[in-house]
């Protein structure tokens, strides 16, 4: 039988534990300040520490998270930057970042600020990135020229799903066979 220890925790020590709990998942997932909170929210509300209200232990993660974000370990700007570099390598569209980021608690200014720097660099970032889906999928141009016609709404469509507007998607629908290799060959 193993004995049940009765030992009183402090705020202090769900604090310093709270911190371990911060450095290990953001050691493992990198998450955005949102997602930290929530998984300590989570996790401390699962444990139901006894003589600790809830509204002390979202005092105590904000704090854990305000020492966090001064040392650095976490930083919005740089999970929206690398989050949309990486989504653009997988050929995601400019709304569907927008949501992904939104969706992941990241401030708006910093959503405008990813956005904008999108942009800047590639003033056509949807239509290239449409053409990666079109590649990936093997739809539109990357299908045979007889199939074309009778698969347009179901490529129309997997385009607008993955947040291409209805502009991007029918110029993309439209390239010929030989302008897609062309572009496919400098991506």
């Amino acid at each position: 039988m193993i004995p049940i220890r009765n030992r009183k925790k402090t705020l202090k020590v769900t604090v310093e534990e709270m911190r371990n709990f911060a450095f290990a998942y953001v050691e493992k997932y990198a998450p955005s300040k949102q997602q930290l909170k929530t998984y300590l929210l989570k996790k401390y509300l699962k444990t139901s520490v006894p003589n600790v209200k809830k509204q002390d232990v979202t005092n105590l993660i904000d704090i854990v998270l305000s020492d966090l974000e001064k040392s650095k370990f976490i930083n919005d700007k740089f999970y929206s930057d690398s989050k949309a570099k990486s989504m653009i390598q997988r050929g995601n569209s400019i709304n569907k970042i927008r949501s992904y980021l939104v969706g992941k608690g990241i401030n708006d200014e910093f959503i405008k600020d990813t956005v904008n720097k999108i942009k800047d660099e590639n003033s056509d970032q949807d239509f290239f990135s449409a053409i990666k889906i079109c590649k990936k999928k093997r739809i539109g141009p990357a299908r045979t020229e007889g199939n074309r016609p009778l698969f347009y709404k179901k490529d129309i469509s997997l385009l607008a799903r993955n947040g291409f507007d209805f502009e991007t998607s029918k110029k993309i629908m439209d390239i010929d066979k030989d302008d897609y290799l062309k572009i496919i060959k400098l991506l």
